[in-house]
Formats: structure tokens, C-alpha cells, sequence
């Protein structure tokens, strides 16, 4: 999974920074258990620190990084595999 092409909707190349978008995928990739299609990515800002929490329901997974950056946000992001292609999307564009 996660190996065919990706891409990104508006809403993530608009909001979700690129540093932020490259680790979200190379903590799909990563992951040391079966990947799900679904991806689930919570990020939280405070004081000046990305917080992303990685969370795959099959199996169970949840993974929290932190990290400086100028540009912190707080948003859900889901990243779908569909066996043709890989989208990264925000939530509400779900």
C-alpha cells in the first residue's frame, strides 16, 4: 500500500506546510506494522512545536512526533490509499 502515485488536494498544498507533508509521508511509510488505507493524521500546535499524532485503526497504531517549526497548525488530515492512487486531503474535504 501507499506505493502507487500521490497527491495532495487544495486545502493541504494551501494550509499543511511542505516540511510537515514530507514527514506525514515518511511516517506512512515507516510504519513497522501492515498499513490500512486509511491514515489518520492529527496535528496540533503549540508554542512554536508541531505536534502530529499518527493513528491507523487496523491494525492499531498511534504515533506521536513533535517538532519546532514557524509554521505549526492544527488540523486533521486523512491520507487514503484507493489501489490507484495515494490523496492526501484535509478532513473537511473528505
Amino acid at each position: 500500500m501507499f506505493q502507487t502515485e500521490k497527491y495532495l488536494t487544495r486545502g493541504v498544498r494551501n494550509i499543511v506546510p511542505m516540511t510537515t507533508q514530507l514527514i506525514m509521508w515518511d511516517m506512512i511509510f515507516s510504519l513497522p506494522v501492515s498499513k490500512d488505507y486509511l491514515q489518520i493524521f492529527e496535528l496540533r500546535a503549540n508554542d512554536g512545536m508541531q505536534i502530529i499524532t499518527h493513528i491507523q485503526e487496523q491494525p492499531d497504531y498511534r504515533r506521536t512526533v513533535t517538532f519546532k517549526t514557524p509554521t505549526a497548525i492544527t488540523q486533521k488530515v486523512y491520507v487514503i490509499d484507493d489501489g490507484d492512487h495515494c490523496t492526501m486531503l484535509l478532513a473537511e474535504e473528505y
